[in-house]
């Protein structure tokens, strides 16, 4: 099997892993500081008006996090590829130079 067939699978997997949470999990509660900060917010201030709304509300708690988590991941594996990409350069490089 070929590094790309093998990577193809992983992400793949990945994308499963994360879906049937988003399918299986309705209502999921859990609470986080924009929870706390809308509190106190209109704990301080009850008239406010938010500027903006969100376009998509996720079914609970609990997949904001599973998304907040996804993101980061995603982030990481980003800078992580450019720094791999920049050392194999490099490596080239000192390949082709001796």
């Amino acid at each position: 099997m070929t590094m790309t067939k093998k990577n193809m699978i992983l992400i793949l997997l990945v994308i499963i892993i994360t879906i049937i949470p988003l399918l299986m999990i309705k209502d999921s509660e859990f609470g986080g500081a924009d929870g706390a900060a809308e509190e106190m917010i209109t704990e301080i201030q009850p008239n406010y008006e938010p500027w903006f709304n969100s376009i998509w509300e996720p079914p609970g708690g609990e997949t904001e996090s599973l998304l907040f988590a996804l993101q980061a991941a995603l982030g990481a594996g980003i800078i992580a590829y450019y720094f791999g990409y920049q050392k194999g350069k490099s490596e080239v490089k000192k390949v082709k130079n001796v």
